[in-house]
């Protein structure tokens, strides 16, 4: 079985990235032969400082092995490393209807929040399927809102072998974590770069906790009972906790007058059970934040694998399609 998953480098990977690809995408290290790929083609879409992006893509590489990537199970690579990717998404854009693309929800998020209403950003599906069927993956971690896009690639994968003849492309299944398949933001609405309301994997513990105690709440007073549908803080809290403990917190929204407590004191304990979990990982990064020529090697030994892989694709798919 080979395993594809991808995140783009469009800033600090938050901890939506974490659960909802980068832990699964992990954990399959040992169940096939697992491809990870730093989107930086995709993140063109919304970055135009270049030294920023460099610095994205670093970094991102930092956070997949310290997250447990071990490159000798799995192969990690930079999008932009892979030529072949851009002639692959050419091959399907000539059989993408239109109207496929003007469906995808994720387009019009994007546009709805500021975006540049672009053609690589309508586009962005037919690249993403370039991304899986360049590898003949058969399987692809995904987070609950890149699904739709999932399904694009498979309806592109179908197309072309409807048109040229079955097996000129794998066509991929996905895998998406339902329990933390939409983490929720800062603001109660799912965790994204593109709204801002992201809760970083790592970095300065006052910085973090200051970042937790601006969950938006309700204006209950300390010795109110506590809502608990809908609770961001409650939501967060069991990516991180043991159903005992949140259970308890749930309990404790509950109480009121002299026993109430104070949506600080949940925050509290949310930062607690967060900066716990992350420890290792933490610790990781700051070794290999010190051994770059490590990481820069890495990647590079990941693109040459991942390109020698990516050329046999596509090298039959031109012989099928009549280019070659």
């Amino acid at each position: 079985m080979r395993i594809l998953t991808g995140l783009q480098p469009s800033g600090k990977l938050h901890i939506g990235n974490y659960f909802g690809a980068m832990e699964p995408a992990v954990k399959l290290q040992d169940q096939g032969e697992a491809f990870y790929f730093i989107a930086d083609y995709h993140a063109m879409t919304s970055m135009t400082d270049a030294s920023a992006l460099r610095e994205n893509v670093r970094e991102l590489a930092i956070d997949f092995l310290a997250s447990g990537l071990d490159p000798e199970k799995a192969t990690i690579f930079r999008q932009s490393d892979i030529p072949e990717v851009n002639e692959l998404a050419w091959i399907l854009s000539t059989v993408c209807p239109m109207g496929l693309l003007q469906r995808c929800h994720s387009y019009k998020d994007k546009v709805e929040n500021g975006l540049d209403a672009n053609h690589a950003l309508f586009a962005y599906p037919a690249l993403m399927a370039a991304d899986i069927l360049l590898y003949d993956a058969n399987l692809v971690p995904v987070g609950k809102d890149q699904k739709q896009h999932l399904e694009v690639t498979r309806d592109l994968a179908g197309k072309v072998n409807d048109k040229f003849g079955e097996g000129t492309l794998v066509i991929p299944e996905a895998q998406i974590k339902e329990s933390t398949a939409v983490v929720p933001g800062l603001d109660g609405r799912k965790m994204s770069k593109s709204y801002g309301n992201t809760l970083p994997l790592a970095g300065n513990m006052k910085a973090l906790r200051k970042t937790i105690m601006k969950i938006v709440t309700t204006s209950a007073e300390v010795e109110d009972v506590k809502p608990t549908d809908g609770s961001t803080v409650i939501a967060l809290y069991q990516l991180f906790a043991d159903e005992s403990a949140v259970q308890t917190m749930i309990d404790e929204h509950g109480l009121s007058g002299e026993e109430g407590k104070g949506y600080g004191y949940f925050k509290q304990q949310l930062f607690d059970a967060y900066w716990e979990k992350f420890a290792a990982i933490r610790a990781k990064r700051e070794e290999l934040e010190n051994n770059l020529d490590y990481v820069h090697e890495v990647i590079a030994n990941g693109a040459e694998k991942a390109r020698a892989e990516s050329t046999k694709v596509l090298d039959r798919v031109r012989g099928i399609v009549g280019l070659r």
